[in-house]
This record gives structure tokens, C-alpha cells and sequence, in this order.
């Protein structure tokens, strides 16, 4: 069959719940995934908010099942400093606990569900050129199993592609992201970590030096944890003329605290970097199409808000694909973009915060008013959309104060 309703563009998180809502509507709907499933992906830590997310896709009870390390809140460490955010202690209603999982098995277990509800997944095929108008778009598609291109015809275009952004380049959407261009280096290790290691947490390390360089380590149920460091391009060219992986442990070495905890760790991964990862595009929405997660936008992994982003893209698109499909009068920008860029803003000023550490006083803050400390672990745990939160409907002037009184 090459006519439906709807296609999807990647089997990703995003890609995935928007087939399994959609196909409950009564919509047929192909899925096009350029890679086979399983395949490594990085972005292993959930957020609460996208539990209420996969609840509503009718996917979280097989996530819940699987076996994924638990994960109840974020622990951060700098320079001898340990503070814990417990993610059942915040402002916001909603999910206090999610999961630390493998991307390999959790992008294909939420794939898998979405096939079963009646999406059809085609693996290994690649959107080459599209164009149409809503209602009646054309895809030229290689099918890289069969060596052969064809045409699809359907009537609205989700484009989940994540970082190969594909609409983005085939329609001249993308625009310059104003974050500095930052190199991520990681891979994962069996880390053979002491008992007193919280495994239930993502561990974010601080480099004893240089601020704005940080290490995430996410422990996995099996005993191996994905290990990776952030930093601008220009720290990785101080630190001399080493490989990725010399890089990596050279860093690590910096930071004594987080050497000392991986000290016997191997790693079990071939070593991956993502270079000037940061992107966005200049609309989210057009004539018969919209993109989702990070086709959209992606800001930076220190907050893991990347598969959050990419859940809530599709909790606010589907609904208004199924309006219009149905012949109903449907605002893009108000109903879609707007919604969606007031969370990505509220993630954006705390991630900027980080990095210029004035999110990093609060967080390391000796004595934090309790309050105040939920609603902050709030946007932590994803629930950047909660206008009742302070924290969200005004971060960047709540920041600001808090921040002066932290430092002070």
C-alpha cells in the first residue's frame, strides 16, 4: 500500500507514540525509518512528564514491564558538593518516577507497540523529496532493502526524524541555533561502581575547573551505565592531541570524585562524539506538514529533556492532524507551536542557566527553601508546561533572583 493518511518520518519516541495516537483515530498510517531497529541512540534518561506521555499513546504499561532501571530523580556533584532532587518531591502534578533505559531496546519496544495497534513501520526506508500541498503530499521514498525508489501519497506529513531533521533540509526550514557549538563525547561502560552508588539517579559531574564542562553517567539495570562529557569545542583542543576515548579519561581524571567512582570501569561501547549538536528551524508547522522532538528543535542533553520535547510534539499534533483530517478548522501556531516553544523556552533558560552557572548556585545552594526546591525539580522531572509553576511561566526572572540570593 502506498496511500494513507498519515506518514511518519522516523520510528523514533516521537515518531512511534504519534503512529500508536494516530491509528486510534481510525487513521492508516506508514511509518518511515531509515535505520533497522534495534540500533544505538543516545538520550537514555527519561523524564517523568514523558511517562503521562506514553500513558496517553497506550505504550507506558510495556515500558513499565520491560525491566528499565528505575529512575526517581537526578543527583548532581561538584567539586565535593552532592545535592539530590527527588523527582516525587515537586510542585507539579504527575508522574514522580521513569526510567534509565537503553535505547536500542526502549525506541523498539515503543515501535513494536505502535505496529501492533496498526501502523505499518518500514524499516531501512528514506525519504528522498516531498512535495503537495495538505490533503494530497507526494514522497519520493528509496527503499534501501530493495536498492528501488517509489512514490507514497498521503495526506499529512509528520516529520520525526530527530537529528537527520529531514524536512527541515528538503524544505529549507533550518536556521542558526544561538547556543554556542558544544562537542559531546560518550559511550557506555560496564562501571563496576561501589554499592553506595545510587543507582536510581543520572549522576551529573561538574568539572572542578572549568564550569561549563560536565559528565552525565546513567546506570542501566545489567550493571553498565552510558558515560559521556560535554564541553565547547575549545576545551577539547587545549587538552591536546588525543583521541576521543583518550579525551574522555583525560577529563575524568580531572574530576576526582567521578574518577574514583569509575575506577575499575571498561568500556563495552564504541566511543561516539555529536559536534554543534544544538538546532532550529524557522517554523515547526506548514502546508501539510509539522515536525516533532528534535526534527524542531534540540537544545543541549544536560537536562535529558530531549524525548520530553519529543512526547509533548506529539501529544499537541496529533490531536490537531485527526481535527483536520476531519475537515476542521485548525491553528498551527497557537494550537501547536506556541504551546510547544513555551516548554522548549522554559528548558532553554534553565539549560543557559547551567552553563553560565546561574542555575548551577541554586542547585548546589547549602540551604534551599523547600518550596522553592519543588518547583525548580519540577521543570527538572519535564514539567516545563505547568504555567502554575513560577519557575515555568517566569524563569528567566525567577532564575535571575534566585540566583542573586544563591550567590550572595
Amino acid at each position: 500500500m502506498n496511500l494513507c493518511d498519515v506518514v511518519v518520518i522516523g520510528a523514533g519516541p516521537a515518531g512511534a507514540c504519534a503512529a500508536a495516537m494516530l491509528v486510534d483515530q481510525g487513521l492508516s498510517v506508514i511509518v518511515l525509518e531509515k535505520e533497522q531497529f534495534p540500533r544505538f541512540s543516545i538520550g537514555e534518561s527519561l523524564l517523568p512528564q514523558s511517562m503521562a506521555f506514553l500513558d496517553k499513546a497506550g505504550l507506558v504499561e510495556a515500558v513499565n514491564q520491560h525491566g528499565f532501571q528505575l529512575k526517581n530523580g537526578a543527583a548532581f556533584l561538584k567539586d565535593g558538593q552532592y545535592t539530590v532532587f527527588d523527582f516525587s518531591d515537586k510542585y507539579s502534578e504527575g508522574p514522580g518516577t521513569t526510567f534509565q533505559v537503553k535505547r536500542a531496546e526502549f525506541d523498539k519496544l515503543l515501535a513494536d507497540g505502535a505496529a501492533n495497534k496498526g501502523a505499518q513501520i518500514r524499516y531501512r526506508h528514506q525519504l528522498l523529496d516531498v512535495c503537495g500541498q495538505a490533503g494530497a503530499m507526494t514522497l519520493t521514498v528509496d527503499d534501501l532493502n530493495e536498492q528501488q525508489q517509489y512514490q507514497l501519497s498521503c495526506r499529512f506529513v509528520l516529520d520525526a526524524s530527530g537529528f537527520g531533521r529531514v524536512l527541515p533540509r528538503l524544505l529549507d526550514l533550518e536556521s542558526p541555533s544561538d547556543f554556542p557549538v558544544r562537542k559531546a563525547v560518550f559511550t557506555h561502560v560496564r562501571d563496576h561502581a561501589p554499592a553506595h552508588f545510587d543507582r536510581n539517579k543520572i549522576l551529573i559531574t561538574v568539572h572542578p575547573q572549568k564550569q561549563d564542562i560536565w559528565f552525565w553517567l546513567i546506570p542501566f539495570s545489567d550493571g553498565t551505565s552510558s558515560l559521556g562529557v560535554v564541553g565547547l569545542e575549545q576545551h577539547y583542543q587545549q587538552a591536546g592531541d588525543l583521541d576521543d576515548e583518550a579525551m574522555l579519561w583525560h577529563f575524568i581524571k580531572q574530576t576526582p570524585e567521578l574518577h574514583q567512582l569509575l575506577i575499575d570501569a571498561e568500556v563495552v561501547q564504541p566511543l561516539r562524539t555529536i559536534m554543534g549538536y544544538s538546532a532550529n528551524v524557522r517554523q515547526l508547522f506548514g502546508d501539510g506538514y509539522a515536525l516533532l522532538g528534535n526534527a524542531g528543535e534540540f537544545l543541549d542533553p544536560v537536562f535529558s529533556s530531549g524525548v520530553t520535547i519529543a512526547l509533548q510534539s506529539a501529544n499537541l499534533a496529533v490531536p490537531l492532524v485527526v481535527k483536520q483530517l476531519a475537515g476542521q478548522p485548525v491553528d498551527w501556531q497557537t494550537e501547536f507551536s506556541d504551546p510547544l516553544r513555551s516548554g522548549i523556552g522554559c528548558f532553554k533558560e534553565f539549560v543557559g542557566g547551567w552553563y553560565d552557572t546561574r542555575l548551577q548556585d541554586i542547585i548546589f545552594y547549602p540551604a534551599p527553601d523547600p518550596g522553592i526546591k519543588r518547583m525548580v525539580c519540577s521543570v527538572l522531572a519535564g514539567y516545563a508546561w505547568d504555567g502554575k509553576n513560577p519557575f515555568v511561566s517566569d524563569a528567566k526572572r525567577r532564575l535571575n533572583t534566585l540566583a542573586q540570593i544563591c550567590a550572595a
